[in-house]
């Protein structure tokens, strides 16, 4: 089986207002509890972006305790982690765009959404659950798809999950499970600099 998500951030704080945790430890538990419960050891992920935060390093902790075969699609929060290497120890592959097939369906990953009205899907993360700009272009794209777990009840989801997850929520029929999330304080721990810290992809080991 063939699951998706985005938008993990683990141990990052700020975004305990939008979410519905106490803490950020509670968060990660839910997390893992989640992914575990979905996934098997034979599945396969992809992670469309974001496993952590700005601040340094890879959350090796979080992510070796996740089942599966899984693969990262690098987004913002992941492009300088000062031990990329890391990753490795917990993903079969590090890219910062992907194409495959889920049974008939060609989809295309990256963790910015993009324009996509062909055959299959284009998948993303970075919007999380917001209602702005982007929410009223992308409501008229029923192509693209957000993997967020804000989107997608804080677990990985099948293809054809995460199309009816997304056309619940455009449509607005999730609006009181998932409110839109109140605005991130900037200057807060792992808020982005001004000039994004990307770096290349690691070379495998």
């Amino acid at each position: 089986m063939i699951y998706y998500t985005a938008d993990l951030h683990f141990h990052y704080a700020p975004l305990l207002p939008g979410r519905p945790f106490a803490s950020v430890e509670e968060m990660d538990a839910a997390l893992i509890r989640g992914w575990n419960e979905t996934v098997t050891e034979e599945d396969t992920v992809y992670v469309v972006g974001d496993v952590g935060y700005n601040g340094g390093y890879v959350p090796l902790d979080a992510l070796r305790q996740l089942r599966g075969r899984k693969h990262l699609i690098r987004g913002n929060h992941d492009t300088g982690f000062e031990d990329a290497g890391r990753l490795y120890d917990c993903f079969e592959t590090v890219t910062d765009f992907s194409e495959i097939d889920d049974g008939d369906s060609h989809i295309i990953l990256c963790h910015y959404p993009i324009i996509y009205r062909k055959r299959g899907y284009m998948i993303h993360g970075h919007l999380h659950h917001g209602r702005g700009e982007e929410f009223q272009m992308l409501r008229q794209l029923p192509k693209v798809l957000n993997a967020g777990v804000d989107v997608n009840f804080y677990r990985p989801v099948t293809l054809p999950q995460l199309i009816e997850n997304n056309r619940a929520y455009y449509a607005g029929e999730l609006d009181e499970w998932i409110p839109p999330p109140p605005r991130i304080k900037r200057g807060t721990e792992g808020w982005l600099p001004p000039r994004p810290d990307f770096r290349p992809i690691p070379p495998k080991p």
